[in-house]
């Protein structure tokens, strides 16, 4: 029983981590601080970061 709980605790926990993480952050480009869509960061492409709305850069 034990046993088939503990992927779903698991999973629970990493929903509910992503979950809030995301809804508080955005992709920008560097340079320019614009705003654009989710795909740059998440595809890791150069010149585009997460931002979090903290006065200090995420480092990478």
């Amino acid at each position: 029983m034990m046993r088939a709980l503990v992927p779903l605790i698991v999973l629970a926990a990493g929903l509910g981590l992503s979950g809030c993480s995301s809804s508080h952050r955005w992709c920008e480009h560097d340079a320019t601080d614009t705003k654009v869509a989710d795909r740059y960061c998440k595809n890791h492409v150069r010149g585009y970061e997460w931002e979090t709305g903290h006065s200090h850069k995420k480092k990478h």
